[in-house]
């Protein structure tokens, strides 16, 4: 009896989870950028596929993705960053607007981080 609610409750559990992930995608997002030398912050709107130049980086916006239910809710972005001196890639990957260190850039002067998606471009 008692595996049998347990299987039950886990099953809607699972239905539940799977609801929560529905996301859309947006056509663009906001990054926002630190230089640790400078301590200067700066917001940044990029349109998908858009590189944008910040210091010796080049960042490239591939997509954003935020839960449909709740587009202000969090933020999925896919961004790559080349430090055009050395020609290499520093990042490429997802990043999560609610846990920026997750999986963050790791660079000794510069931050750049996924604030939220766009839902429409201006």
């Amino acid at each position: 009896m008692i595996r049998a609610v347990l299987t039950a409750v886990l099953l809607a559990g699972t239905a539940q989870a799977q609801d929560a992930v529905r996301t859309g995608e947006g056509p663009g997002a906001v990054l926002r950028t630190l230089d640790k030398v400078s301590g200067e912050v700066i917001d940044v709107e990029m349109a998908i596929g858009q590189t944008m130049a910040y210091g010796p980086l080049q960042v490239t916006l591939h997509e954003c993705r935020y839960p449909s239910v709740n587009p202000a809710g969090d933020a999925f972005a896919l961004i790559q960053i080349v430090d055009a001196r050395a020609v290499e890639e520093l990042f490429a990957g997802w990043m999560v607007a609610s846990s920026p260190a997750l999986n963050a850039l790791e660079h000794r002067r510069y931050d750049v981080w996924i604030l939220r998606c766009l839902t429409d471009l201006p």
